[in-house]
């Protein structure tokens, strides 16, 4: 697999700056990835490899805020065995030990210590990795020392609490170190976190996932996160086999993505290896992306 490229990708939102940093690739199972679509569907949309596996971004966004520098989920971080990247395709290394997400940061002028508020779309260990970072002798620490974090406090129950199937995706060393710290906030429900940056609850991937909803200058993007997770997700059906409750996210969607297409926001595809920005449209049948 290439790296995604590229790995920051600046525009506008109203008054702010946006930059959609591509903080590594992974290489995830078709069949897994589009849950009960046959393979003959999705794969006329991107080929898989010979060990079935379809080439994946972990893209993060990074807004430059009045109230400071927000960034909206972390990748995977660099706490992860060869093994593990093995079993996951993961290529995702940066400069100095650290990641890619690290390296955009700084190619979109600021460092990590310049970010004051980390959201969390969920737990999993692609989206909150790199809130922690391990350093050469071995310790686990804050990748964004003077950042507060947020999350659903439903999200950090469900992530301390896993069972069979869910124990693989959640790493308590992504998040212990910070709730230690105390510098997490849990929130409930909907809600406004810093003016003109929401979240939305967007069950189904797990019970308590959050896309995030940013407005500014009479102009919104939706961060979506794992709700629709590529833009060859759009459609209402093509919902991932890892989502626990699928039938939730499938109303997820349907809510979500008519607000989108009324309201003509600026949606971001977190793990879509080429297409980091688009619009929806809806083509009588089935939702897609806008030409």
């Amino acid at each position: 697999m290439s790296f995604p490229h590229p790995l920051l990708d600046t525009r506008t939102l109203g008054r702010w700056r946006i930059h959609a940093i591509q903080a590594g690739g992974q290489q995830l199972d078709g069949g897994a990835m589009f849950g009960v679509v046959p393979k003959t569907l999705w794969e006329r949309r991107l080929a898989a490899d010979g060990k079935n596996r379809i080439p994946l971004g972990m893209r993060c966004l990074l807004v430059e805020h009045d109230d400071g520098l927000v960034l909206i989920d972390t990748g995977l971080g660099n706490k992860e065995n060869p093994k593990f990247h093995e079993i996951y395709g993961v290529e995702n290394d940066g400069s100095e030990g650290r990641t890619a997400l690290e390296d955009g940061i700084r190619e979109a002028g600021f460092t990590p210590d310049d970010v004051r508020l980390v959201i969390n779309t969920h737990l999993h260990f692609d989206h909150a990795g790199g809130n922690t970072w391990r350093n050469a002798a071995g310790e686990v620490q804050s990748t964004f020392p003077n950042a507060r974090f947020v999350v659903q406090a439903g999200e950090r129950a469900y992530a301390e609490h896993p069972n069979e199937r869910t124990s693989a995706s959640y790493f308590p060393a992504n998040w212990a170190p910070i709730v230690a710290a105390d510098r997490f906030d849990w929130i409930t429900g909907d809600r406004e976190i810093v003016p003109g940056i929401s979240v939305r609850l967007t069950p189904g991937h797990t019970p308590h996932h959050q896309s995030v909803i940013l407005q500014s200058g009479g102009e919104t993007a939706c961060f979506l996160g794992d709700v629709v997770p590529t833009s060859h997700h759009l459609p209402l059906p093509w919902i991932m086999g890892y989502d626990v409750e699928p039938l939730v996210t499938l109303e997820s969607k349907r809510s979500l993505l008519a607000d989108a297409l009324r309201d003509d926001w600026l949606l971001i595809f977190e793990h879509d290896a080429t297409v980091g920005f688009g619009r929806v449209m809806h083509d009588g049948k089935s939702y897609r992306l806008a030409e």
